[in-house]
């Protein structure tokens, strides 16, 4: 085992789980979260030995601190608690868009600022934050997801500058064709994106797992906003 420990907000399902399964299995320590205790506590009991799991609902900022006092020091950060939105501009949802915004850019900055004391100020310490494509590449009904997403850029840029020599970078997945969220479409559904990728497949958990630990880790890297979508923007 490494003495290395890699925080997981998000870590109790999709891709947050499949991401602390592999630094599981390659002998790192892990804390997952989730919004509720039951399933934080059952999730780190199923990933087995150098789990832990705490509660947390970074859409409620204000108690962030107390629910990660119990935290000790953090080798790693990776920001990847979402939740999906359909928001239309003639069907404009204000609490909706609200608490998604809150959720990533209040949520994510106040989780750094909670941790900062537990976060080793070395080049070797990462933090990862989760866009996605949207922020780029728009869908109806996207118009907070976009927003927000785009301004995951802008808080890596800060931390980066703020945080150095502690290394800051953004993850934009696209279309993750076996992600729980996607693999439960209907049969067909994402024929269409398939056709617009070059290669004719979808990125996989996989592929933004790897590209994850490779922000996370890699020395050389800060400041860097990467896509996972199999060069879906070329088409």
């Amino acid at each position: 085992m490494s003495d290395r420990t890699i925080l997981i907000v998000g870590g109790s399902s999709g891709i947050g789980l499949a991401l602390a399964e592999d630094l599981v299995a390659g002998g790192d320590r892990v804390i997952v979260t989730s919004r509720s205790a039951a399933t934080a506590e059952r999730v780190a009991a199923e990933l087995g030995e150098g789990a832990s799991g705490v509660a947390v609902d970074i859409s409620e900022p204000e108690t962030i601190a107390d629910a990660l006092a119990g935290v000790g020091r953090v080798d790693g950060l990776v920001l990847g608690a979402i939740e999906r939105d359909a928001n239309t501009i003639r069907e404009y949802d204000i609490e909706r868009a609200r608490r998604l915004i809150i959720l990533k850019l209040v949520g994510y900055t106040e989780v750094v600022h909670t941790l900062l004391d537990r976060l080793e100020p070395s080049v070797d310490t990462g933090i990862v934050l989760f866009g996605g494509r949207a922020k780029d590449a728009p869908y109806p009904g996207s118009t907070t997801v976009s927003t927000i997403n785009g301004g995951i850029d802008g808080i890596m840029n800060t931390l980066a500058l703020e945080l150095a020599p502690i290394r800051v970078n953004s993850l934009h997945p696209g279309i993750i064709g076996d992600s729980p969220f996607w693999a439960a479409k209907p049969a067909g559904v994402l024929d269409g994106y398939e056709s617009r990728t070059p290669g004719g497949k979808l990125a996989t958990v996989v592929d933004v797992v790897d590209a994850t630990k490779f922000l996370l880790f890699n020395r050389g890297v800060s400041a860097h906003s990467l896509f996972v979508d199999r060069g879906w923007r070329i088409t």
